[in-house]
């Protein structure tokens, strides 16, 4: 189930929209102004380091060193 983002033309809102199932979405409204000139956004994701890699500084993980 992915969240879109999206921007909106009027307004400039930004804003995220939980799709349950894409084949049924509907074109998104901005929730600040109602307008339907909303853009989907390029949106940027965690990436995890490689294997083995190291990183210098402390890790949140439970029981690093």
């Amino acid at each position: 189930m992915p969240v879109y983002e999206y921007g909106c033309e009027e307004c400039g809102e930004g804003f995220e929209l939980f799709v349950r199932s894409p084949s049924r979405q509907t074109d998104p409204v901005c929730p600040k102004c109602g307008s339907r000139r909303v853009k989907k956004a390029v949106s940027l994701f965690g990436v995890g380091r490689e294997a083995g890699s190291r990183t210098s500084g402390a890790s949140c993980s439970p029981g690093s060193t």
